[in-house]
């Protein structure tokens, strides 16, 4: 609910604070005293669009401030989680005017546009009289409304979450289907190429060990030439063999011990020396014994390296790699070849998610049918008591064409109002009357009051038009209103103020410059103030009698209470 409202520099205000509490409290004062204002800044806070003429002659800029008390776990507070917007102390929405600039907007003191803050608003206030904040214009609002009187909030929220799945599969198949028109084409490419890599029969490091090979074959006659070389000047020269060098030196170092003791060390070396020659010896004979020109093979190796990097060519990738190329490739194929196995899966579950959304829809279809006669019933029966006599409110449901699901199935749900006897129905948006709007909006939220989601209610125009009796009960609906949300009314009507809880009235004061306070008032204040409205020149006795006979009667009145369709 409402809190509190703050303006600064606004129209003829130069300041105005003003605290507002739960149940009905009714704003009442002269003709041009400035109420309209009041909503007129309320507006601006949230979210309506400014002009820069509503700024205070001399000032640069205008301020408005709207202090909410939220509900935790309600709508709106769960809309500030969702936005990152919540604080612990309620809601406070600020809206800058400035003549020379772009307005700016604020929830909880963090910068949102215009459209962000009108989402939100629409989650706490509703105007009755004024058409820029009047939900049950909206269609989906009037939506809401019937399928909250049915009490088939949860119901709704299952047809949500099914058209939703609705919406994933027809994403899915219809990207499979557009994918099918070039997979024959990919699985010919694949079966071309995997069957081209398979006969290749590529294996890891191959081409690497092609390469020492192609390295050994190409350079045999030097290889051979080398190894024989070296083989015979370790082992097999006539002479100076080093094998035969070193057996000498050891034989000759060792009668030398007996007079030198560290020949022993040499002695030692030369002998692992000798070991260590004989082994190389051995080692060079038989890689010399590999070694042979082998014309024809290296032929065949070089073919098998030109067929790699062909390969390796066509991939864009090293010849190494082609292994892993071909493992990839057959995964690519065997998915498309399972493409059409996707494509019934998914169409046999597009299917049976439809016909689950087709009979939760009927069944929603069918409450509001039933929800909507009982709710048209009881406003007409509403309107007759608020000055519309012959006047009928009816809630039409047409069906959609069912090859188009909506989120909310396939109704579209409209209020008609017919104001007067042998009128035709017409849209409630084109009520030419502002005050019979505002008497309908009220039957409306009479009747749905224990369902209605919006917990702050302000009319500006509920009395036009109307006097009397009428007056009376219009009075007395907007108090029975107030036992479920906060109701908030501009009224010139005696009748209707004397039914408020709370009462301010706003006045219009010329001394020092044009400017408007509002002021609560006490019992014995409300009394003058409920005699003023009654009329008259001068304030009688009577009068004053008349006024505290009418506040209180309207404490004596009984409160019906809200209906729904399942009562």
């Amino acid at each position: 609910m409402l809190t509190s409202l703050f303006i600064r520099d606004f129209a003829i205000v130069p300041r105005l604070e003003l605290d507002l509490e739960s149940g009905l409290t009714v704003l009442t004062g002269e003709t041009g005293a400035g109420k309209s204002i009041l909503v007129d800044a309320l507006m601006l806070a949230l979210g309506a669009r400014s002009d820069a003429d509503s700024v205070r002659h001399g000032a640069d800029g205008a301020e408005i401030n709207a202090s909410v008390a939220l509900e935790h776990g309600g709508d709106a507070a769960n809309w500030l989680q969702q936005h990152e917007l919540h604080e612990q102390d309620g809601c406070v929405l600020r809206r800058l005017v400035y003549r020379d600039k772009p307005t700016k907007a604020f929830i909880n003191g963090r910068p949102v546009t215009l459209q962000l803050l009108r989402e939100f608003s629409q989650r706490l206030v509703d105007i009755h009289g004024q058409h820029e904040h009047q939900s049950l214009l909206r269609t989906d609002a009037q939506r809401q409304i019937v399928d909250d009187f049915a009490s088939r909030v949860e119901d709704v929220g299952t047809l949500v979450v099914l058209y939703e799945e609705l919406k994933r599969l027809q994403a899915q198949l219809d990207d499979l289907d557009n994918a099918s028109s070039t997979r024959l084409h990919d699985i010919d490419l694949l079966k071309f190429q995997t069957s081209e890599l398979e006969q290749a029969d590529v294996s890891d490091d191959e081409f690497a060990q092609l390469e020492q090979e192609h390295a050994k074959l190409t350079h045999a006659n030097e290889l051979r030439e080398g190894i024989e070389l070296c083989y015979q000047r370790l082992y097999d020269a006539e002479r100076h063999a080093v094998t035969d060098t070193v057996t000498q030196c050891v034989h000759a170092l060792e009668g030398l011990l007996d007079y030198e003791p560290g020949l022993a060390q040499a002695v030692d070396l030369l002998n692992q020396a000798s070991i260590h020659v004989d082994e190389a010896t051995t080692h060079l004979r038989q890689l010399g014994d590999g070694v042979a020109l082998d014309p024809q093979r290296l032929e065949e190796v070089e073919r098998r390296m030109s067929t790699l990097l062909a390969l390796a060519r066509k991939h864009q990738c090293e010849p190494d790699q082609l292994k892993a190329i071909h493992q990839e490739l057959t995964g690519r194929l065997a998915a498309l070849e399972q493409t059409d196995t996707s494509i019934e899966s998914v169409r046999n579950a597009l299917e049976d998610t439809r016909a689950r959304y087709d009979q939760a829809a009927d069944k929603i279809s069918k409450q509001r049918q039933t929800s909507a006669a009982k709710l048209s019933e009881l406003v007409t029966e509403q309107m007759q008591e608020l000055g519309m006599k012959g006047g009928r409110f009816e809630v039409t449901i047409t069906r959609r064409d069912r090859a188009l699901p909506t989120r909310f199935g396939y109704d579209d749900v409209s209020f008609q109002v017919s104001t007067n006897r042998n009128q035709p129905l017409r849209p409630l948006k084109k009520v030419a009357s502002g005050g019979e709007l505002s008497r309908i909006s009220l039957a409306i939220q009479v009747i749905t009051a224990g369902v209605g989601r919006v917990p702050t209610l302000i009319f500006d125009e509920v009395d036009v038009g109307i006097g009397g009796g009428v007056a009376e009960i219009v009075g007395q609906r907007l108090r029975s209103l107030a036992q479920k949300r906060q109701v908030i009314c501009i009224t010139h009507l005696p009748q209707v103020a004397a039914q408020g809880d709370h009462h301010h009235v706003v006045r219009k004061h010329d001394d020092d410059g044009v400017r408007v306070s509002i002021v609560p008032l006490g019992d014995n204040d409300r009394v003058e103030e409920i005699a003023r409205m009654l009329g008259g020149v001068k304030i009688t006795d009577q009068t004053m009698a008349h006024a505290s006979e009418m506040l209180s009667r309207s404490d004596n009145v009984s409160k019906p209470p809200a209906l729904s369709a399942v009562e």
